[in-house]
């Protein structure tokens, strides 16, 4: 299954950061990186299952507001993208953020 493609694009490191964070608050996806587009201008990108990258970004788009100064250059959803981008662009999922996908299990309790 190919994951979903969501990319926010900010001016500014502060927001750039709020943005991933809100998004991998707000849904089960996976923050791939950020890339430096250009002077200040950020791109957040982030992969998983199209329905959670919606939510994501959606919560990212809000979290730009919290930044003093936040402003959104672009905004955009791959629902599918070609698996070549996959060798052209930095979205791949790599073993450095295995760990993160993984369901959070707490150790059982010491009494009953």
């Amino acid at each position: 299954m190919t994951l979903a493609l969501g990319m926010i694009e900010v001016y500014g490191v502060p927001t750039a950061v709020e943005v991933g964070d809100a998004m991998c608050k707000a849904a089960r996806v996976t923050l791939v990186g950020y890339e430096n587009t250009d002077l200040g201008q950020i791109t957040v990108l982030i992969r998983g299952v199209v329905g959670e990258v919606n939510v994501a970004v959606t919560a990212g788009l809000k979290a730009v507001l919290r930044v003093n100064g936040g402003e959104v250059i672009s905004y955009h959803i791959i629902p599918r993208p070609h698996e070549n981008l996959e060798y052209v662009l930095p979205i791949h999922r790599s073993v450095n953020v295995e760990q993160f996908g993984a369901d959070i299990r707490f150790p059982a309790p010491l009494s009953v």
